[in-house]
C-alpha cells in the first residue's frame, strides 16, 4: 500500500499549512493597506503589557533594585514602548529614544522587560533600512546590558551580555532572511510580469505579421483575377456586337475565372476561423506546375504571353515555389492594368547552379501611373524575396523599344 501523497508531481499542503498562509497572506495585505492601523494596535497591546507589569508589580520580581520610584516606572514603561509607533518611518531616532530610556532602565537596576521591545525596531531595521544601519542599531541595543552589567555585576561578563548579544543577532539575522525572501518573491513577480509582457508583445508582432501575410495574399489573389476579369469584359464587351460566340467565350472565362478566386478566397479565409480550423478542406498552394495555367488565363484576358522554361528544373521548396508564382503573377497583373493596348509579355523561367531566375517583360509603356494604394504588389514581391535571401528588380526598359521588366533571383539552397 503506497502514501496517496507521494504520488503525482504535485503535492497539496496539509491543512494547517495553508491555513498559515492563508492568515499570513491576510495580515500582510492588511499591513499594506493599513499600516498606521497596525502600528497602533501593535504599540498599543505592548504599552498596555508594559503598564499592567507596572500596576501589578511584577516587575519586582527580576529588579537589582526595588526601591525605584514608581512615577519613573511608569515613565521608563511609556518611553520604552510608545516610539514603537514610528518603528517604519524613524526606526533610528525611535531606537535612539528607548535606547535613552533603556540605559535609566539599566542604571536603576529596575530591568524593566519592556526593554526587550527594542528587538523589533531591530527587526525592523533588518528588514527595510540599508544594512549598514544595522550595526548601529545593533549596538544602541546592547549599550543599556553593558551599562546594566557595569552598574551591578553579577556572575561572569559573558555570562550576563553573551545571551543578549546573540538574542540581539538572531533577531537581525531573521529580518535579513525575511527580507531576502521578500526580494526573491519580488524579483520572481517582476520577472514573470516581464515575461507577460514579452509575451503579450510576441502576440502582437505575430499577429502584425500574420495581417501582413495575409494582406499580401489577398493582394496577389483578388488583384490577379480581377484584372483578369476586367479584360475579358473588356474584350467581350468589344466582341458581342461582331462576334457573339467571343462574348460567350469571354463570359465562360469570366465565370471561370470568378470561381477560382471565390474558391482561393474562400480557402484563405476558412482557416481565419476558429471552428473551421480543423474542418476545412486543405489544398494545395500554387506551384511552377500551376505556371500554365496562369498563362492561359491572361492570354484569355487579351494580352498574348510566351511562357520559356529553362534548364534542368531542382526540387524547390513550397515556399520558394510559391514565391515564384506570386511574382509571376503579380508582373502580369500589372501588366494587364498598366501595358496598354497592343501589349504582350514574355515570362522566362531559367534554373542554373546559382538557383532560379526569372524575368518577366513586356512590351507596353514603360511608365506605371500612379493610383490609390500603387506600390503594395512590387512590397509583396519583394517581401516574399527577402524571405529566402534573393534579390527582385523592377523598372522600365531603356527605350525604344521601351516597356517593363521584374526580375527576381531566389539562390540555390546550400546542400547538407
Amino acid at each position: 500500500m503506497t502514501d496517496d501523497r507521494t504520488q503525482g508531481p504535485e503535492r497539496a499542503p496539509f491543512p494547517l499549512t495553508a491555513y498559515v498562509q492563508r492568515l499570513t497572506e491576510r495580515v500582510r495585505a492588511f499591513d499594506r493597506r493599513r499600516p498606521l492601523v497596525w502600528d497602533l494596535h501593535l504599540t498599543g497591546f505592548f504599552v498596555t503589557a508594559a503598564v499592567i507589569d507596572y500596576a501589578g508589580g511584577g516587575w519586582r520580581n527580576i529588579a537589582h533594585n526595588t526601591d525605584v520610584p514608581g512615577p519613573l516606572i511608569l515613565c521608563l514603561s511609556l518611553v520604552l514602548t510608545v516610539p514603537l509607533l514610528w518603528r517604519r518611518a524613524r526606526p533610528m531616532t525611535a531606537l535612539a529614544v528607548m535606547m535613552a530610556a533603556g540605559v535609566v532602565n539599566s542604571w536603576t537596576g529596575a530591568l524593566l522587560q519592556a526593554a526587550l521591545v527594542q528587538l523589533i525596531v531591530v527587526f525592523n531595521v533588518s528588514l527595510r533600512r540599508p544594512l549598514k544601519l544595522l550595526a548601529a542599531a545593533c549596538a544602541l541595543t546592547i549599550a543599556p546590558v553593558v551599562v546594566g552589567v557595569a552598574r551591578y555585576p553579577k556572575g561572569s561578563w559573558d555570562q550576563q551580555i553573551v545571551p543578549q548579544v546573540w538574542a540581539i543577532t538572531l533577531v537581525a539575522l531573521l529580518g535579513i532572511a525575511v527580507r531576502s525572501r521578500q526580494e526573491y518573491t519580488s524579483s520572481l513577480v517582476e520577472r514573470a510580469r516581464r515575461l507577460e509582457v514579452e509575451r503579450d508583445q510576441q502576440a502582437q508582432l505575430a499577429a502584425a505579421a500574420e495581417r501582413t501575410r495575409i494582406a499580401r495574399e489577398m493582394h496577389d489573389i483578388i488583384g490577379h483575377n480581377l484584372s483578369v476579369i476586367t479584360g475579358l469584359a473588356d474584350g467581350g464587351s468589344y466582341a458581342a456586337a461582331k462576334s457573339p460566340e467571343r462574348a460567350g467565350q469571354a463570359l465562360e472565362a469570366i465565370a471561370t475565372t470568378s470561381r477560382q478566386a471565390l474558391a482561393e478566397l474562400r480557402r484563405l479565409l476558412g482557416v481565419l476561423r476558429e471552428e473551421a480550423v480543423l474542418t476545412a478542406e486543405l489544398a494545395p498552394q500554387p506551384a511552377l506546375t500551376d505556371l500554365d495555367q496562369l498563362v492561359d488565363g491572361v492570354r484569355a484576358a487579351g494580352l498574348p504571353v510566351r511562357l520559356a522554361l529553362r534548364g534542368c528544373p531542382d526540387s524547390l521548396a513550397p515556399g520558394k515555389e510559391l514565391t515564384v508564382y506570386r511574382v509571376v503573377q503579380e508582373a502580369l497583373t500589372n501588366t494587364l492594368k498598366h501595358a496598354g493596348p497592343g501589349a504582350s509579355a514574355a515570362v522566362d523561367v531559367t534554373y542554373g547552379d546559382d538557383g532560379v531566375r526569372v524575368s518577366v517583360t513586356d512590351t507596353g509603356r514603360g511608365g506605371r501611373s500612379p493610383e490609390p494604394g500603387a506600390g503594395r504588389g512590387l512590397t509583396g514581391m519583394r517581401e516574399r524575396t527577402s524571405l529566402y535571401g534573393g534579390t527582385l528588380e523592377a523598372g522600365p526598359l531603356p527605350t525604344p523599344p521601351g516597356g517593363w521588366r521584374v526580375h527576381l533571383h531566389l539562390p540555390k539552397e546550400p546542400s547538407p
